[in-house]
């Protein structure tokens, strides 16, 4: 059964949303992270007293994560509102619908790298999510599994988009983080003769690599714990359980896949300063 679209469903997401504001707000979630990540992450550690970080900030909603929670559940009702318009028309021509996932994978590039910096080299983080998303759509189109002018490619693409999204933010956030609390540590392995790519690398790495934790998590306990979006989705539509549970288990194992291409990507961009922060400002709900 789905649900009704009504005034009792908009009631209660608008209660949602107020809760998670308010929870964000009178925890003050988000404050002091500036404080934590001042000294940016910048170049082999060397750079990194000198990278921006920024002083922490409160908000008139209590916290910078309460405007960013309020923010984002805005953005998704006015943004799946559009989406739910256009679609129907994005599908009747194939030049539309690779228009359509073009712009899925643009606007995941811009969130990924103002979420980890706000100077230039945000534009690298392009890199990591079409390694992972680009072969795996590809296999689906070169056997035939998803054809190019299927409604399908949308939501698989995007499901896919959104893995690396994900996996590109906390692996980047990640490794500069750490290379800005320890940029001792850097130095002191330069002054061993390390290599600047090696140094980084070696600090940033086992920070870079909890970014594979979630998507780890989710796939292990797949049907004990919770039954994912694929899957009841499916249902929904009315497939058998045996199809929904292939859907969804190709959705989860192409997600690994995508996610840790992804992070491996990412890590290297940072080890070699392609991404860094220097002269940057924090980014919005951080």
């Amino acid at each position: 059964m789905m649900l009704p679209v009504n005034g009792a469903l908009a009631a209660v997401l608008s209660a949602l949303l107020a809760a998670a504001v308010a929870v964000a707000a009178v925890a003050r979630l988000g404050e002091g992270h500036e404080h934590r990540r001042e000294g940016g992450g910048g170049r082999g550690g060397r750079d990194g007293k000198r990278g921006g970080g920024g002083k922490g900030r409160s908000t008139r909603w209590g916290s910078p994560h309460a405007r960013a929670v309020a923010t984002a559940g805005a953005r998704a009702a006015a943004q799946l509102a559009a989406v739910s318009l256009v679609i129907g028309y994005v599908v009747r021509a194939v030049p539309l619908l690779l228009a359509f996932v073009a712009l899925m994978f643009a606007v995941a590039t811009w969130t990924a790298g103002h979420r980890i910096t706000h100077n230039r080299t945000w534009r690298w983080t392009a890199a990591p999510i079409a390694a992972g998303v680009v072969p795996v759509v590809g296999t689906l189109l070169l056997t035939g599994l998803v054809a190019v002018d299927d409604i399908a490619l949308i939501p698989v693409s995007g499901i896919l988009i959104g893995g690396a999204l994900t996996g590109t933010v906390l692996a980047g956030r990640r490794a500069l983080d750490e290379l800005a609390a320890r940029h001792g540590e850097v130095e002191a392995a330069l002054a061993l003769g390390f290599p600047d790519h090696e140094a980084r690398l070696e600090i940033a790495r086992p920070a870079a690599s909890d970014a594979l934790i979630p998507g780890l998590d989710q796939t292990r306990t797949v049907g004990l714990v919770t039954l994912p979006g694929a899957y009841v989705g499916m249902l929904l539509g009315g497939a058998s359980p045996v199809e929904a549970g292939a859907v969804q288990l190709f959705v989860l194992v192409a997600l690994m896949a995508v996610q840790a291409v992804a992070v491996a990507v990412v890590l290297e961009l940072v080890a070699r300063g392609r991404v860094h922060r220097l002269h940057s400002e924090p980014s919005e709900g951080e």
